[in-house]
């Protein structure tokens, strides 16, 4: 026997309510990719691991790892813990050289 209208009514409900809480995570993130990939002159795969290692080092869930990225980039306050975990770890992998710029260092 199927389920019954309304259950499937609310069982489609709380999948769809899924569905953009994962969205919008997904866009979160994506931006403070967008933000350490601009800071740190890394590629986009660069920045996905940079926001990995700061989320592991500091035991803090990547979804709001990069939700404090964000409100850095609108207010400039970031935790010392998050500051100092994502300097090391973009020190780690970048600067990325930009196709024509002058050699640095």
């Amino acid at each position: 026997m199927g389920e019954s209208e309304p259950d499937r009514i609310f069982r489609l409900e709380a999948e769809v309510d899924q569905l953009k809480e994962a969205v919008a995570s997904h866009a979160v993130v994506d931006q403070a990719i967008g933000m350490i990939v601009a800071i740190g002159r890394v590629t986009p795969d660069e920045g996905w691991e940079v926001l990995k290692e700061v989320s592991q080092h500091t035991n803090i869930k990547l979804r709001n790892v990069a939700d404090l990225i964000l409100v850095w980039g609108r207010t400039g306050d970031m935790p010392a813990e998050i500051r100092v975990e994502l300097a090391e770890a973009i020190e780690r992998y970048g600067p990325t050289q930009i196709p024509g710029a002058p050699p640095t260092g």
